[in-house]
């Protein structure tokens, strides 16, 4: 009987609306917080996921193997890897060409977690408003250019990297006298 009392009290006064105008009106007194855009920048998070980019070791080459992995990882079909063997070593893999749609990405970051040589980063960008559609259409050169400007520092190239797989693999075929293209051209 009471609970029906109280019920019915806070229908007539209409207790909820009061509680609604009371927070409404101590906000209204409060000093707003306003950014200058652009000039004060928002801090991001650090886990923030922002334009994708291709990364390099310390010495200038491409930590990319051309694997397809962030190709097959991605939800929304954004990206296109070309690979293809280096010159002379047949297990030495690198992505000749690397397409990147922006404007389809949903920023998910699931091809960074597949990359398996840690080749792929996000940037902490966020101002990559345009006019132009074709311009969200990143390529190699611009993605490794995106990756020298927000990750300067990488590590060195790790010594077991085409030190012993494709060696052993020259060796073994050499040994078996399988032709090699030296062969094969003269």
């Amino acid at each position: 009987m009471a609970s029906r009392i109280t019920r019915l009290l806070k229908t007539i006064f209409l207790v909820e609306i009061l509680r609604g105008l009371t927070l409404t009106f101590r906000h209204l007194f409060v000093r707003s917080i306003t950014r200058q855009y652009p000039h004060e920048r928002p801090d991001v998070a650090k886990r923030f996921r922002g334009v994708m980019s291709l990364l390099r070791y310390q010495d200038g080459g491409e930590k990319c193997v051309g694997c397809g992995l962030c190709e097959v990882a991605c939800p929304s079909n954004v990206i296109k890897v070309v690979s293809a063997e280096r010159e002379g070593t047949p297990l030495k893999r690198y992505a000749r060409e690397y397409w990147f749609d922006l404007s389809r990405c949903v920023f998910c970051g699931f091809c960074v977690e597949a990359c398996p040589v840690d080749a792929l980063a996000m940037t902490p960008n966020y101002e990559y408003a345009t006019t132009n559609k074709r311009d969200l259409l990143l390529s190699k050169e611009t993605m490794l250019a995106l990756g020298d400007q927000y990750f300067p520092n990488q590590p060195p190239k790790p010594a077991y990297i085409g030190s012993c797989e494709s060696e052993m693999y020259l060796l073994s075929a050499k040994q078996q006298h399988y032709p090699t293209k030296s062969d094969d051209q003269g």
